[in-house]
């Protein structure tokens, strides 16, 4: 069965179109805040425009804007095409890769950059499959104290490794090719995940004194 694998939630940019788990094309840039301008472009360079059986995305948490730019343009792929859509996890999938890659023996801490000074973060069982406890987001001077894990992946990493002065950072994004790696955890809705209110405010309420 073809998946199109769609991976937009950090300042990467990532698409997979895999057959059986075995990838038939795939893209992966650090774009930054480009994602609206090169994700279509990305899956219409995959093989067959990337069209397949079913389409997974991640749904965060991470970047606002990225996760809800990669959930919207799966869900209206997924309509046109008539085909299943489910959602994976940002952090899920950065702890089954350095599981994967870097044997861990114990639990796997990952953090990702959020928003005003904040951390996505979340740990795991050594084989990255587990999570232990919910995902949540934290000042990084708060989690600095917390979070006493030697080894800390993720993208947030190297900023919580500086913060607390120790430990060993490995930076490591989510990457569409990783996602047979956690194609066998239970699916998530295609929604966003946040962790935390939104970045955006109503007009009214910035108004507020």
């Amino acid at each position: 069965m073809r998946i199109l694998v769609i991976d937009t939630a950090t300042q990467a940019l990532s698409v997979a179109l895999l057959d059986d788990d075995v990838p038939l094309g795939h893209f992966h840039e650090i774009v930054g805040r480009g994602h609206a301008e090169a994700l279509l472009p990305a899956i219409a360079a995959l093989p067959d425009g990337g069209r397949a059986d079913a389409i997974a995305v991640d749904v965060g948490p991470g970047s606002f804007t990225g996760v809800r730019i990669g959930v919207a343009a799966a869900r209206a792929l997924a309509l046109a095409w008539g085909i299943p859509l489910h959602g994976y996890s940002a952090l899920g999938i950065i702890a089954a890769k350095a599981a994967a890659a870097y044997h861990q023996s114990g639990p796997v801490a990952v953090t990702i950059t959020g928003g005003h000074g904040e951390l996505f973060w979340q740990t795991f069982s050594a084989d990255g499959l587990e999570p232990i406890g919910k995902a949540a987001s934290t000042p990084i001077a708060e989690l600095a104290h917390q979070l006493e894990h030697s080894t800390i992946y993720g993208t947030g990493a190297e900023t919580l490794v500086t913060a607390r002065g120790h430990g060993m950072a490995v930076s490591l994004y989510p990457d569409a090719a990783d996602y047979p790696l956690v194609a066998g955890l239970a699916p998530l809705p295609p929604s966003p995940i946040y962790c935390r209110g939104a970045d955006a405010r109503p007009m009214a309420e910035r108004a507020a004194p």
